[in-house]
């Protein structure tokens, strides 16, 4: 397990003043958070598919797959729980 980093509390304006002033503002933000960029390969008929859809709700392909992915992980997130209760 990860040992999590605290970060440092501070105003929006003291952020700003301190980046207006070139200061490192690395203790102050949560990097445990960031976005990892991963490669999926999809068959022709899936991509088209993912078009169609993302076409119909006015959203990106992107924005889709990573809604219906989030809403999938929560979905068996809360199946385990109940499973557990």
């Amino acid at each position: 397990m990860k040992k999590k980093k605290s970060t440092k509390t501070i105003s929006a304006k003291d952020f700003d003043k301190k980046f207006d002033r070139g200061e490192s503002l690395i203790e102050h933000l949560d990097l445990d958070n960031t976005l990892r960029r991963v490669n999926v390969d999809f068959p022709e008929w899936t991509i088209e598919a993912l078009d169609q859809e993302s076409i119909r709700l006015g959203v990106s392909r992107q924005a889709l797959i990573k809604t219906w992915i989030v809403e999938k992980l929560d979905s068996l997130t809360r199946t385990h729980k109940e499973k557990r209760i």
